[in-house]
């Protein structure tokens, strides 16, 4: 029996660093703490939380993984909880965040099985409302910029990627926003509601893409007010209470804007930022039943 399972993904690496770091910073405080797979076929009664940590793997089995989240949900004590877990995994949220009168970045959604006269109506909507910019088309479900085309919006191949993507789901458009260019997106980490800290992550030079497979840097952040207010309305809007959680931000013309708020398997910047890990796993250890 373990207090905490921290969860990671089959296909990828179990001794992702952060897991390690956190695994060591529990069972400094008394906590057993072991790195699984989330499909592996434990006994989840005789576990008192089961942690989504680097289940990165997931968006490739999703319907599986969303099921697991369900049935695990009411076997131990999950976080972040399945219902938030089914939210958060599909970023129509990000209107529905919008619509409560929260800064997000301007998102439109195309459904599943959207034709082109749909898909043309709506790029026609979204200069209208935006004029004549860059854009990037991409799944509503993905991650690390899976399947993401930056792409003026009145260009061919804008049109026909998003066609091509609402034959297998959901897509989202978005406007290119030019701060990302220059001083990238800021990440805020918190704890349950408390904030912890945050980075900023910058794209190399020619990319608008700030992860670090596409050659992105990562930097320490202090986060302004504005940026603060914005990450905890946002966190505010989950549907349950959640054990941790990152809101990516972007500067617009008007303030801080939330890009994507992370509250399934969000790499959380441990290493950036002294005592981040022992205050993890403080709160960790406070949740446990």
């Amino acid at each position: 029996m373990s207090d905490i399972v921290l969860l990671t993904g089959r296909t990828m690496p179990r001794e992702a660093s952060e897991n390690d770091l956190l695994a060591t910073e529990l069972r400094a405080l008394g906590v057993s703490a072991e790195i699984q797979p989330w499909d592996e076929p434990l006994d989840w009664g005789t576990h008192g939380m089961a942690l989504v940590r680097t289940t990165w793997d997931y968006w490739d089995r999703l319907e599986e993984f969303l099921a697991w989240a369900g049935r695990t949900d009411k076997l131990t004590t999950l976080r972040n909880p399945a219902e938030v877990i089914a939210w958060n995994h599909h970023k129509g949220y990000l209107p529905a965040l919008g619509a409560q009168g929260i800064a997000v970045i301007p998102t439109t959604l195309l459904p599943r099985g959207a034709d082109r006269t749909e898909v043309d109506a709506a790029l026609a909507a979204f200069r209208d409302r935006h004029g004549a910019i860059e854009t990037v088309a991409k799944p509503a479900v993905s991650a690390g910029a899976r399947g993401a085309l930056r792409s003026p919006v009145d260009a061919p191949e804008t049109a026909a990627h998003l066609t091509e993507l609402t034959r297998g789901g959901d897509a989202l458009l978005q406007p290119l926003v030019e701060s990302v260019l220059t001083r990238g997106e800021t990440s805020l980490v918190f704890f349950g509601t408390e904030f912890s800290h945050a980075v900023r992550k910058v794209p190399a030079s020619g990319e608008y893409r700030i992860h670090q497979h596409h050659g992105g840097t990562v930097q320490e952040h202090t986060p302004s007010a504005a940026e603060l207010a914005v990450a905890r309305a946002a966190l505010a809007a989950a549907p349950a209470p959640v054990a941790y959680g990152r809101v990516d931000l972007v500067e617009l013309a008007d303030g801080p804007a939330v890009m994507e708020l992370e509250l399934i398997e969000p790499e959380l910047f441990l290493p950036f930022a002294p005592g981040a890990t022992a205050r993890y796993a403080r709160h960790l250890a406070g949740l446990l039943p």
